[in-house]
C-alpha cells in the first residue's frame, strides 16, 4: 500500500466522517429519538467540520462553497482535492 501524504490522510478522515454521517442518517430515519444515534451523528458532524476547517486552512477550499476570500477565487488557485500534489 502506498504511503499517503498528510493531505491524503486528512481527506480520507473527512470521507470516513461523511460515510458515518450517511449511515447515521439512515439509522435515524427509522429511530428518530435514539439518543445514542443522535449523539453519534453530532460527534461525527463536529469531527467532519473540524477536519474540513483544517483542510481548508492547509490546502484551500474543499468545495466551492468554502471559498472564504472576498479578494480572489481560491478554488482555482490550488490543486483540486482529487488531484495529487507534490506534498
Amino acid at each position: 500500500m502506498p504511503i499517503l501524504s498528510e493531505k491524503e490522510r486528512l481527506l480520507r478522515k473527512i470521507q470516513a466522517c461523511s460515510f458515518a454521517l450517511v449511515e447515521a442518517n439512515l439509522y435515524l430515519d427509522s429511530h428518530p429519538t435514539c439518543r445514542d444515534g443522535l449523539a453519534y451523528f453530532a460527534r461525527h458532524k463536529a469531527e467532519k467540520e473540524k477536519l474540513i476547517a483544517q483542510y481548508n486552512e492547509k490546502y484551500g477550499p474543499l468545495t466551492i462553497t468554502q471559498n472564504n476570500s472576498s479578494k480572489k477565487w481560491e478554488w482555482v488557485t490550488s490543486p483540486f482535492p482529487w488531484e495529487r500534489s507534490a506534498d
